[in-house]
């Protein structure tokens, strides 16, 4: 994984000008019925647009993409309990790159087969444990002995650039719609797609506040922060993951872009 040094925003333009050859510039919609209730001006980023049904398709495409292609010889590794898995599977089926996807065994259905059907017969798919952390850890342990190359979902600077990229179509769309953007509010799991936000806001728009939302029961962001003793004035936090995560390189990068952290 790449682990050195904080992302950049060039990094993140980088990404973008890779990505917009291959996936969807959502567009930034306004919602009026969210508008109405929170008597605000609303928009919602569609990346359920994405032809994978989130956004998890850039920090796939272009980690892959971006990787030496002697590591590439014996295929990619992947361990998600969805979307992440989904974004691997479709790009290696365009790339004609063969993945093992790792998923835990209470994966729904559904998503275990979208997955099969976005990678067709560039995909196996291996269920095994019951929580992500169990599923990722047979995937570490595949990878290595199959000397393949592994696809971080979160915890990895290509992944974040990825995400980024729709911080970078939200600021484009804004200044065509003439928007101010105030609040730049998005969930928070491993920490790969706020870092990206995060870090693109803070360069080009660093009036904006960013809010990360986790689920109140799941404050595996929070916890992180706490341990790494950050001020209690950044942290203001919404949580929205089930699982305590390892986020050795996201969390440096979020810390740096200073977002706020929030609990519903």
């Amino acid at each position: 994984m790449t682990t050195e040094g904080k992302l950049t925003a060039e990094e993140i333009d980088e990404a973008h000008r890779v990505l917009s050859k291959v996936v969807t510039h959502t567009p930034l919609a306004y919602d009026d019925y969210l508008s109405k209730k929170y008597r605000a001006n609303v928009y919602l980023k569609r990346e359920d647009m994405q032809r994978v049904r989130s956004f998890k398709i850039r920090g796939a495409y272009y980690n892959i993409i971006k990787a030496e292609k002697e590591k590439l010889n014996n295929g990619v590794v992947a361990a998600s309990a969805g979307n992440h898995a989904q974004g691997v599977a479709d790009t290696c089926h365009n790339l004609k790159i063969q993945a093992t996807i790792f998923m835990p065994v209470t994966t729904p259905n559904q998503k275990v087969e979208a997955v099969k059907r976005f990678g067709s017969q560039y995909v196996t798919v291996i269920l095994v444990g019951d929580t992500f952390d169990e599923a990722q850890s047979a995937a570490f342990e595949y990878t290595e002995k199959h000397n393949m190359f592994f696809v971080a979902p979160f915890d990895d600077r290509r992944t974040m650039a990825g995400q980024g990229t729709v911080a970078v179509e939200v600021f484009e769309d804004a200044v065509e719609q003439n928007i101010n953007v105030d609040y730049l509010i998005a969930s928070v799991g491993g920490g790969g797609l706020i870092g990206g936000l995060s870090t693109y806001s803070k360069k080009v728009s660093p009036q904006t506040t960013v809010v990360g939302v986790e689920p109140e029961t799941a404050q595996s962001m929070k916890a992180a922060f706490q341990a790494q003793n950050l001020p209690p004035s950044r942290i203001l936090i919404t949580l929205l993951m089930v699982l305590p995560l390892r986020v050795s390189v996201s969390l440096p990068i979020i810390k740096h872009s200073s977002i706020r952290l929030v609990h519903l």
